[in-house]
């Protein structure tokens, strides 16, 4: 059983006979001129057309870069890709157009499209480059996400995807060449791994960043909760981020080992809520338990919060204890507390008002080998009398 495999792919001009391809290529080209040179004549016409045409665009792409005075808007980013067309590029697109239409031969033609393929690849490295790019930078220069160490990882990160898209482009080159570039891929691959392991640990914090940049779980300013801890993000950096803790302290985080915990962001709260539990005495009227969660209706909204419910919720050993909930219809952690504290205090003057006991926790303790209470301890001596004092 004999292997079979797929056959190379043959290149846009063979390799071999260099001398002769040449001594072909004048020939044909003097032939082409000779027979052809209305054709030529016109295309050459509408070839400059073209090429004013492609350079205006080129223009207006240069304008619409400077249109945003921020620099930062993805106008910005099309207009500077747009910018970046190569006059190479503008030349042999507009050959390549025109050249059916003036009837080159195959020698020519074959010439053509092997330069224009050449300067294709690179310039379209050029124009992924500058939008890859500019959208990073556009993100990175967001009012809530620019930082002073992602500005300055921005050329890294210029030259990374500058490496990655022109390694590419040069490996489509040389296939389109007939070259074998199996092993050149190998090879770039195995660097690669090894600068990725290398690497890991910026790399994986560069990403988290950029990640945060893009997925915008929060941004600078927000107040978020993250495990066990909480605070305001100041800095979104290249390697970490930095939050102010509740107590003024700041705390520095990696950017990857953030993202690996669940994250509470506050700020975008629609609503807070508070819940309370209130114990009242046993020896209260069914009426008035009935009643109570009215009560407490009233008294939330009086206070300007958002009443959600009230019900009772178990028998505890000395009260009946009911559940209350209130929002306040702000995020602000602030407003909250202050809610809270105008509820608690409206409802024990309500409890006062109505007559509703509240009772305080008693416990009664027992001599076993006596079997008779305990008595209570004597009431304390004032201050002024201490003998101490």
């Amino acid at each position: 059983m004999s292997n079979t495999s797929a056959p190379a792919k043959a290149p846009i001009l063979p390799h071999e006979d260099w001398n002769n391809q040449f001594e072909t290529l004048y020939h044909a080209s003097i032939t082409w001129v000779a027979t052809h040179w209305l054709q030529i004549a016109i295309a050459c016409g509408i070839g400059v057309g073209i090429a004013a045409l492609l350079m205006w665009l080129r223009a207006c792409g240069a304008r619409l870069a400077g249109r945003d005075k921020h620099g930062t808007g993805w106008p910005v980013v099309l207009g500077r890709a747009i910018q970046r067309t190569n006059n190479y590029f503008i030349v042999l697109l507009t050959i390549r157009l025109v050249e059916g239409f003036a009837g080159a031969p195959h020698p020519v033609s074959a010439t053509i499209h092997f330069l224009f393929t050449i300067v294709a690849v690179f310039q379209s490295a050029i124009w992924a480059r500058e939008v890859i790019v500019g959208a990073i930078e556009h993100g990175t220069h967001s009012e809530h996400y620019s930082g002073a160490a992602l500005m300055r990882a921005m050329g890294l990160i210029r030259v990374l995807v500058s490496f990655a898209l022109f390694a590419i482009a040069f490996i489509v080159v040389l296939d389109n060449l007939g070259v074998n570039v199996t092993g050149l891929i190998a090879g770039l691959g195995v660097g690669g791994i090894a600068i990725g392991l290398a690497a890991q640990g910026i790399f994986a914090d560069l990403f988290a960043a950029l990640a945060i940049i893009f997925d915008r779980p929060f941004r600078r300013g927000d107040a978020i909760s993250y495990g066990q801890s909480s605070g305001t993000v100041e800095e979104i950096g290249l390697k970490s981020t930095r939050i102010r803790g509740t107590n003024g302290e700041e705390r520095i985080i990696s950017n990857r080992k953030l993202l690996d915990q669940e994250i509470c962001n506050n700020t975008r709260r629609q609503f807070r809520r508070t819940t309370f539990t209130l114990g009242i005495a046993y020896d209260t009227p069914a009426e008035t338990l009935q009643a109570f969660p009215d009560m407490v209706k009233e008294v939330v909204e009086s206070c300007g919060l958002v009443f959600v419910r009230c019900g009772f919720l178990r028998f505890n050993a000395s009260t009946l204890d009911f559940d209350i909930e209130f929002d306040s219809d702000t995020p602000d952690f602030a407003d909250a507390f202050d809610g809270r504290h105008k509820v608690g205090i409206a409802l024990i003057k309500m409890c006062a008002e109505k007559g509703i006991s509240i009772p305080f926790p008693t416990h009664t303790i027992s001599n076993p080998t006596a079997g008779n209470h305990i008595p209570p301890p004597p009431p304390a001596t004032p201050a002024g009398d201490s003998p101490h004092a």
